[in-house]
């Protein structure tokens, strides 16, 4: 199984100029929401033709490949920016581990919709918007897949404690999960940490 490397699968997406917010766990997980770390990286991108044309070439870059249990290295294919299109969600292998692309996240209108409340956050030297939290909980409650019941209560909880944290101190906090999350280091006791 190939290491995730999350900065690695950005750094890719930002030297080809990709624009998208960064959804899911992952995100999540930026928020310091007390939720199992995640194995793999979500995105939406921004639906226009030479967005889809940088993200095919950044997917080359990347090796990314269709995942499925049946061929444990994935199956290889072939995409443009049309035929990247034409499906709604794409669930893919790289060098760099496991990335998912979602063009219209469960109970949101896509990139358009997600990059209006995200928060720009610097991640490996590059400016990401990160998916703010609620509308991780909007998509991932109308999504309704049993493997997102587990955690949605912590993570409306999470949103609530939130609510009075500032923008700058977010960021300094998301900061710290990077930090965390590039050192390998066990979270500190994430279930007992308090926003506030």
């Amino acid at each position: 199984m190939t290491e995730f490397d999350p900065a690695r699968v950005i750094a890719v997406l930002a030297r080809h100029q990709v624009e998208f917010v960064l959804i899911g766990g992952f995100a999540a997980e930026l928020y310091q929401a007390p939720v199992p770390p995640t194995q793999d990286i979500d995105i939406t991108p921004r639906l226009t033709q030479p967005n889809l044309a940088r993200l095919s070439s950044a997917l080359d870059e990347l090796q990314a490949r269709i995942r499925t249990q049946a061929v444990p290295e994935g199956l290889a294919f072939s995409h443009d920016a049309a035929s990247l299109a034409k499906a709604t969600i794409w669930n893919l292998s790289t060098s760099a581990g496991d990335f998912d692309l979602t063009f219209r996240p469960s109970g949101t209108d896509g990139f358009e919709d997600l990059v209006t409340n995200a928060i720009v956050l610097d991640i490996a030297g590059h400016d990401v918007a990160v998916a703010a939290l609620a509308d991780i909980v909007r998509s991932k409650t109308a999504a309704g897949r049993p493997k997102d019941h587990a955690t949605l209560d912590t993570l409306r909880q999470w949103v609530t404690r939130l609510a009075g944290v500032s923008a700058e101190d977010l960021c300094g906090r998301m900061h710290e999960a990077l930090r965390r999350r590039a050192a390998l280091a066990p979270p500190t006791d994430a279930h007992n940490a308090d926003p506030d």
